[in-house]
């Protein structure tokens, strides 16, 4: 008899728990979510995004960093064939240092590999070579001290490895815009006589799988800080407080009592708290539905095109959620 109640009550607390961060008793409505949604872009470089996310629950945001580092695909090194390595590198340390390398290609322009085992094709494979080979620059030189005057390829970067087209790609991509991002990254030191005759192929992938085919180099999200002044600090103690925060949160007016500025980038460290006479001036607490998100990509996708594809990642996923509840 008493079943069928508790069963309600748990019902009723799974619903409460969707956006209820601990304090909460309204329930999770899909309006009043998109009513309070809001996105706001702070700051805007060529590789890296900082935006608010408003109005959501920690659930929401982390969905989107998952998402970002381990679902929205990219293009990495997944093969090397070695035919010729005499350098000290061992042949497994030298191919995860290759697969490590980011590429400029654009992972929405190729598709995924259907089989490891078939052959590569234009439409789901790019292809590298690398062949060096370390030589004397000068053989009668007396240079004893310094490796770059004394040998050829002394240092291999990630410049030299060679884009090789399959089928027609070349018609369609050109070397810089499927190569390595950077042409600066050194792969290994050689000496005389050592030498590279490596192949290597690069295909479509999602971080779960490996953390080479993340798009983004970090991804991560914090609660905005608050901070409330219950009480006038002026004099001595305003240049105090000022200190036990991140520069630019706590100001100081003409006069001379602090204030807050912007409490945004404060690390929330509370340092104020060990200083009795000032333990009761603040009250340090986070907004609990406002994050602010920092993503930084390699530069294969810049990073508001990863955000969306993050989010039709979601999409995707929500659909087939929807589908399978129809179809039982």
């Amino acid at each position: 008899m008493t079943t069928k109640p508790l069963l309600y009550l748990e019902e009723y607390k799974l619903k409460q728990d969707a956006n209820d961060y601990g304090l909460a008793d309204e329930l999770w409505d899909f309006e009043s979510f998109k009513r309070k949604l809001q996105i706001v872009v702070v700051r805007y470089d060529e590789n890296e995004l900082e935006f608010d996310m408003i109005g959501v629950s920690c659930a929401i945001a982390n969905v989107f960093r998952r998402l970002m580092l381990s679902e929205v695909p990219s293009m990495a090194i997944e093969k090397v064939h070695i035919y010729n390595n005499t350098s000290i590198i061992q042949d497994e340390v030298l191919a995860h240092r290759l697969g490590l390398i980011p590429l400029r290609a654009d992972p929405r322009m190729f598709e995924y590999k259907a089989n490891e085992t078939d052959p590569p094709s234009a439409l789901d494979t790019l292809e590298f070579e690398l062949k060096v080979k370390c030589t004397r620059k000068n053989k009668d030189s007396t240079e004893v001290t310094n490796n770059e005057n004394m040998y050829k390829n002394h240092s291999i970067y990630s410049g030299q490895i060679k884009w090789v087209p399959i089928g027609n790609q070349a018609t369609i991509y050109t070397e810089a815009a499927v190569g390595p991002i950077d042409d600066d990254i050194l792969i290994s030191k050689m000496r005389h006589g050592h030498e590279f005759d490596i192949k290597l192929f690069a295909v479509k992938g999602v971080g779960k799988d490996h953390a080479k085919f993340s798009p983004v180099a970090t991804v991560s999200y914090r609660l905005l800080p608050d901070i409330k002044l219950n009480r006038p600090v002026a004099g001595n103690d305003a240049r105090l407080l000022q200190k036990c925060f991140s520069p630019g949160v706590i100001e100081i007016a003409k006069d001379d009592e602090a204030y807050v500025k912007d409490a945004r980038y404060d690390s929330c460290s509370r340092n104020v708290y060990r200083y009795p006479q000032l333990a009761d001036a603040v009250t340090i607490a986070r907004v609990r539905n406002h994050f602010i998100f920092t993503v930084e990509s390699l530069g294969a996708l810049k990073p508001e095109v990863i955000f969306v594809e993050a989010a039709k990642v979601l999409k995707k996923k929500c659909r087939m959620f929807l589908d399978e509840i129809k179809g039982n």
